[in-house]
Order: structure tokens, then C-alpha cells, then sequence
């Protein structure tokens, strides 16, 4: 592997995917549930357009989809997803900023809880970008952007509830909270804003 920028596990948990900025390709290993060895051997890559370069990715809660974010290209992928052998194949690609923007890299996607919206962020335009998730294709379409209150969002996720959003601005040192419109899905800023130290990631405990 060249750039490896992320790894999470598809939702059957029996495969480990990895989206590799460098190989410009997503790959994908076997877990040994009773070893812990993985193995990418005989499997699939997922494919991305030139100079992409794949970074995150987020699967769908319900539906056979994931969704990729492109750094270089500041755009995000939708993916089919085969569970059964884990192949990814390329479905639409749209851009994460609108069409007058340049100098901008894209960082983080997340699908929302309830499957209807995916984000991704955008270091440079400093923007949350929103769209909805086609329910029958798993296809995007673009709702809006919202400005992140800060520089270099490289981060963002959801409370457990899905209620809120928080954004971690790496270079404004900055945590800012959004209400999300489950309805709409809009971000809406509540005002509360934590002053840190470079923010590049936020953990939920599942502690109660």
C-alpha cells in the first residue's frame, strides 16, 4: 500500500476496507475472525477516476451503497456494494464545491443515521457539503453547503443520536457544533463553539 488514509469495516463486518490516496484505488482484505489475519488476496479493488485520490468512505446503514471522498478532486463516489464478495463498482460521481471554487481538498464523508443524507467536508472552501441520498439508486444529488465557521474542517461526525454535527477545524483550533434538520437535512450552527488545539479527530464514548 502506498497512501492508506482510513480503514473501517464494511457493514457484515467480514471485510476491511481501505481507500488508498496514493494507489488512486479502494482495497479491500479478508478478516480471520478467529486469528485476526487479514488477507487481500483474489479480492476486488474498487476503482477511482485519475487523480482522485480516495480517502474516506462511509456505507450506507440500510441500503448496498458506499460513499467515497476524493481529496484531490474534491469530489465524493457512490459506490454498489456486493456484500457477498465485497466489490465496489463505480455508480456516479459528483463534486463536493460548487463550480467556481479552486485550491480546495476535500477530507471527511459520513452518511446520517437515518440513510437519507451524506456530508462531506472541504478544506479551503471550509464548507460542510450536503446532499441526498437517492433512496431506490443510493445516487446524490446536492442539497447546499454550509460554511463550517472556521479553516481546514478535516473532521467531522454525529453525536450518537444523529442530532448534531461537529466539526473539527484543524487550522481555526476549533470544535463547532451543528443541529441537523433531519427533515432536510441543513445544518443549522448553535453558537457552541470549543476552543482547542488542532482538532483532527472527535470520538463518541459508548459509555453510559
Amino acid at each position: 500500500m502506498s497512501h492508506p488514509h482510513h480503514t473501517v469495516f464494511d457493514p457484515t463486518g467480514r471485510f476491511l476496507v481501505v481507500p488508498d490516496l496514493g494507489l488512486n484505488r479502494i482495497i479491500l482484505f479478508t478478516l480471520n475472525a478467529e486469528t485476526g489475519e487479514l488477507t487481500s488476496r483474489h479480492l476486488p479493488f474498487g476503482t477511482t477516476q485519475e487523480g482522485a485520490g480516495p480517502r474516506h468512505i462511509s456505507f450506507h446503514p440500510v441500503l448496498p451503497y458506499a460513499y467515497v471522498v476524493n481529496e484531490l478532486d474534491s469530489t465524493v463516489t457512490v459506490y454498489a456494494f456486493e456484500k457477498e464478495n465485497g466489490r465496489l463498482t463505480m455508480k456516479q460521481t459528483i463534486p463536493t464545491v460548487p463550480s467556481h471554487v479552486n485550491g480546495n481538498t476535500a477530507a471527511e464523508i459520513a452518511v446520517s443515521p437515518c440513510g437519507r443524507f451524506v456530508y462531506a467536508s472541504n478544506r479551503g472552501h471550509n464548507s460542510i457539503a450536503i446532499f441526498a441520498v437517492d433512496q431506490q439508486t443510493g445516487e446524490l444529488s446536492p442539497i447546499g453547503w454550509e460554511s463550517t465557521k472556521g479553516a481546514t474542517p478535516r473532521f467531522f461526525t454525529f453525536d450518537p443520536f444523529g442530532t448534531f454535527l461537529y466539526v473539527a477545524n484543524e487550522d481555526s483550533d476549533t470544535i463547532v457544533a451543528f443541529k441537523v434538520d433531519g427533515k432536510t437535512g441543513e445544518l443549522q450552527p448553535t453558537g457552541w463553539i470549543l476552543e482547542t488545539e488542532s482538532p483532527v479527530c472527535i470520538v463518541f464514548s459508548s459509555l453510559r
